[in-house]
């Protein structure tokens, strides 16, 4: 799945203005919407999810303890709202929580959320035999006891500042009476796992893979039914097929529209533009290993003059201004500058071809007579993965290629892969170069997942196996730090080691300008998830189309 600094007052006035599109006919529930999505999720159940439609569903589906609010403030627990648990109490030492769950909660079985389901979902995310890609932010749990049938009291190896968040935000609630009984090795294989049971506002009625994902209103649920019906996650493999279907009103969401077509959204009588910052950077990451023998060297990229030097002879300026125009946002390192530990200040390689070369001679890569660079007979050639889901970053590979070619006598083969085949490749580490994104949590910490050494192995998101004992230590830091200037300064440290090692090139922030049919009347957007609060989009009844009346024999909704 899925910035302009420029844009953020524009997106603020949106999201207010969305905020005001009410009306009292709202409050007739009903509809469907249709959200145009890039590919399909590699996964659905909690502990693999690690794709936005993963966690679209995920976080629709499922319900976490308590759920944190706009201000994204990951200090203590002033942020959260009851949600699972209806209240909780610290112990005096602050190393134990006891959430107390809402008695209304059920499953979308009927049965009752108890402690114990909390219990079995630490245990399933904190499993090696599992190997969750959350495991690593949750690191700091030790156990979770239950106290009683609706009592669950987590416990801390120590106290930090986000241990709340650790718990509320990280920790998605599973129901041991449907998983339990399944050994942990075998959760990822089981075809259990595939047919969701949660406690959320909607229900998974169906998953059709390469094709769609349909939810339904969870009509009973403790939380309120919510105001829409139905729905749709309806898989594009390319981002003009989703634009396609917005502008003839075929889809009724589709987020971040290729900058050079969002004019067409001003005008268009279905869908109206909503600009929207997100959490997530884009960069060209380098695999320092051989893709086709992970433990041995990359011939090009396990060398950090090299990836330097590839650093210093791209222009990220320009490249920004030809795929953005002045709406662009400049990447500053291995974070978004929406995170509040974000540093523009940071030190990243400059634009100095003169100084490539330098690099590249001294590392043996020696220029010919065609311009080209070689070493040892061996050209300075490689692939650049790219997923054919992303208009920016396909633009973004061709002029990496051209600039590669004229400052550093590098040839790049630009490999375009449907997101499917993108996302095998990537889990296998199979590739040179790969064009890439990160969507972040509100933490700092959130970083050890893509970049520290613990992100490293089955389902984790450290996909360039990028590891430093140093950037491990001051994350660990950033963790432990209850100073809001210290967090700041030991994030910033963890950022420029990750930047000095180069194993990427920082291209840009994200901001979204999403195309929203103009029927829908929006709740606001969080920067981190934006369909956080879809729960409470709705249609309203004069404006409701047939494909809001179809197809909506929903399963019984039994308690």
């Amino acid at each position: 799945m899925r910035k302009s600094a420029l844009l953020i007052a524009c997106a603020l006035l949106a999201g207010a203005c969305a905020g005001r599109e009410t009306s009292s006919a709202t409050n007739a529930p009903g509809g469907t919407i249709i959200i145009a999505a890039a590919g399909d999720p590699s996964d659905l159940f909690p502990a693999y999810v690690n794709d936005e439609n993963g966690r679209i569903v995920q976080d629709l589906v499922f319900d976490r303890l308590a759920e944190i609010d706009q201000s994204l403030t990951t200090i203590g627990d002033k942020a959260f709202t009851p949600r699972l648990a209806r209240q909780w109490a610290w112990a005096p030492d602050s190393l134990s929580i006891a959430f107390e769950i809402d008695p209304r909660a059920r499953w979308h079985d009927g049965q009752p959320v108890t402690a114990r389901d909390v219990r079995y979902s630490y245990r399933v995310f904190l499993d090696p035999k599992v190997g969750s890609p959350v495991a690593p932010l949750l690191s700091n749990l030790d156990s979770v006891s239950v106290r009683d049938s609706l009592t669950a009291v987590v416990w801390f190896k120590k106290r930090t500042p986000e241990q709340f968040y650790d718990v509320a935000y990280q920790l998605i609630v599973m129901p041991e009476h449907v998983y339990g009984s399944i050994p942990m090795e075998q959760l990822h294989t089981s075809e259990a796992t595939r047919h969701l049971v949660g406690s959320g506002q909607f229900r998974l009625r169906e998953w059709k893979p390469g094709e769609r994902i349909e939810l339904v209103a969870d009509t009973a649920n403790y939380r309120g039914r919510p105001k829409l019906d139905r729905v749709v996650l309806s898989r594009i493999d390319v981002p003009a097929t989703g634009e396609a279907q917005v502008l003839t009103g075929q889809a009724d969401f589709m987020e971040a529209i290729p900058p050079d077509d969002a004019g067409k959204l001003d005008s268009n009588s279905f869908v109206r533009p909503v600009v929207v910052p997100q959490n997530a950077y884009a960069f060209m990451g380098m695999n320092p290993y051989d893709p086709k023998n992970r433990n041995a060297p990359n011939a090009i990229f396990s060398d950090r003059r090299v990836r330097r030097a590839l650093s210093m002879a791209v222009d990220r300026r320009a490249m920004l201004h030809n795929v953005f125009g002045d709406k662009g946002r400049l990447g500053h390192g291995p974070f978004p500058i929406t995170l509040s530990v974000a540093d523009t200040t940071l030190r990243v390689p400059p634009f100095d071809t003169a100084a490539a070369a330098a690099l590249l001679d001294s590392a043996g890569w020696r220029r010919g007579t065609d311009g080209m660079r070689s070493k040892g007979g061996r050209p300075l050639r490689f692939s650049l993965m790219v997923p054919s889901t992303s208009a920016p970053r396909k633009v973004y590979a061709q002029l990496l290629q051209e600039q590669f070619k004229r400052f550093a006598g590098a040839a790049v083969d630009i490999d375009i892969l449907d997101r499917n085949a993108y996302q095998a490749r990537l889990d296998a580490y199979d590739f040179d170069a790969v064009m890439h994104a990160f969507g972040t949590d509100p933490s700092p910490v959130g970083g050890r997942q893509n970049w520290a050494t613990a992100g490293i192995g089955a389902n984790g998101q450290n996909v360039l196996r990028y590891s430093n004992p140093t950037v491990d230590a001051l994350f660990d830091s950033v963790a432990a730090s209850f100073d809001a200037a210290q967090t700041k300064a030991l994030a910033a440290r963890a950022f420029q080691r990750i930047i000095d090692d180069a194993p990427a090139i920082w291209l840009y922030d994200y901001v979204n300008i999403d195309a929203v049919h103009r029927r829908i009347d929006l709740a606001p957007m969080r920067v981190d998830e934006w369909w956080a609060n879809i729960a409470d989009w709705s249609i309203p009844p004069d404006k409701r189309i047939d494909r809001d009346r179809i197809g909506l024999a929903a399963a019984p909704q039994k308690r």
